[in-house]
């Protein structure tokens, strides 16, 4: 179990895949979350979180501009717990399990 106290302060990290391309300029309405586009069609947005809340946030605006949400993977950012895989929640699977 993580030490969630530790870490109060500091931002999770995720990284949101969905499906289609944006232009780049869309970035900084993703809260200056990194964004990359793969040949594969999807566009990956990551960086850090404040809250869920904001996590939220992000997830709406997806949602409002009509892109598929692929997957959604908490990043570690603890080196402690490097060699942990991260547990990806997607549409299909919204648990992670």
């Amino acid at each position: 179990m993580r030490d969630i106290s530790a870490r109060r302060h500091e931002p999770a990290r995720y990284q949101i895949r969905f499906q289609g391309h944006l232009a780049s300029h869309w970035a900084a309405w993703f809260d200056g979350m990194a964004m990359t586009t793969h040949s594969d069609g999807t566009t990956v947005l990551e960086g850090p979180v404040v809250d869920q809340a904001a996590l939220h946030g992000l997830l709406a605006k997806l949602r409002d501009v009509g892109l598929p949400l692929l997957s959604v993977t908490p990043l570690d950012t603890d080196p402690r717990n490097s060699s942990t895989t991260p547990v990806t929640a997607s549409p299909a699977n919204p648990q992670g399990d």
